[in-house]
């Protein structure tokens, strides 16, 4: 397997060439931007590209797909998915929640964790968890997300290099409760993966270290991961390549209405779509 951070997107791209899989976007207002790249994942043989939406808005631009025509593509997307019509979907501009709640509704979900692919001003890519406020719980709940994700990125054929952020440096331990726990439970992770037999290190609050070494960022907790992601991609010149659901028999990537283009996102669906890989891998 290949873990080097710039080889990911040559990776995932080679995967969705060879995949070419049945992709549905979810679209509400589209844009000359989002339906030519759109067109441009389809025309570069990434994904067989379905426009799910409304079909009088989409005609408006140029663009020869097939449209699944509906007023509610957060429930389509998900009704796609369950009947097995798509062999994946991405959120694109459908409403975040309305998607993420049909999906979790359709497929009986209790919670939703992502894994985020993100690409720095630099050309550095790598994923990044968790995304979501709301996607980190216990100590247990933690190492199963990076197990999770580390199953999902192997995948690709990559094999996972976890980097484990706390709060703080080694030096700053008695400065703050907080921030002692933060250290003392990314210990505790680092040492439950590698009985895992998962490649990790603690590298405290050091993302900078981290990011030359390891492909997978595991924050210390979801508010501080949506922070780095936000930082990456608002302000430091970085871009959201999208964000997979971590599930094993479907495929669904959440994206950031911001940024408007959604040509790798489709890529990193039609990457995914390839599910039978999972039964082979076992953490």
């Amino acid at each position: 397997m290949n873990s080097g951070n710039n080889d990911i997107l040559n990776i995932i791209e080679n995967r969705a060439l060879k995949n070419r899989a049945r992709v549905a976007i979810g679209i509400r207002e589209p844009t000359e931007k989002l339906i030519s790249s759109v067109n441009a994942a389809h025309n570069g043989r990434y994904a067989h590209v379905v426009l799910v939406g409304d079909r009088s808005k989409i005609r408006e631009f140029d663009t020869e797909l097939d449209i699944i025509d509906t007023q509610n593509p957060e429930k389509m997307l998900a009704s796609l998915l369950v009947s097995r019509k798509v062999d994946a979907a991405v959120r694109g501009t459908a409403h975040a929640s309305g998607a993420l709640a049909n999906l979790k509704q359709s497929l009986k979900m209790e919670s939703i964790q992502r894994l985020a692919l993100l690409i720095t001003a630099s050309g550095n890519c790598f994923f990044l968890a968790p995304v979501g406020i709301d996607e980190t719980g216990s100590i247990a709940d933690r190492i199963n997300f990076i197990l999770n994700g580390a199953r999902h990125i192997s995948r690709f054929g990559i094999e996972p290099s976890v980097g484990i952020l706390s709060g703080g440096r080694l030096g700053d331990l008695g400065r703050d409760s907080r921030v002692d726990r933060t250290l003392a439970d990314a210990d505790f992770i680092t040492n439950r993966l590698h009985e895992k037999g998962i490649n990790a290190k603690h590298y405290t609050i050091l993302i900078e270290d981290a990011i030359k070494e390891a492909n997978f960022i595991f924050a210390p907790d979801g508010i501080s991961g949506n922070l780095i992601f936000r930082t990456l991609v608002f302000l430091g010149g970085g871009d959201g390549i999208g964000a997979p659901v971590l599930m094993d028999d479907y495929v669904f990537v959440d994206t950031s209405r911001v940024g408007g283009h959604y040509t790798k996102a489709i890529m990193l669906a039609s990457a995914l779509a390839d599910i039978s890989d999972t039964s082979e891998i076992d953490f």
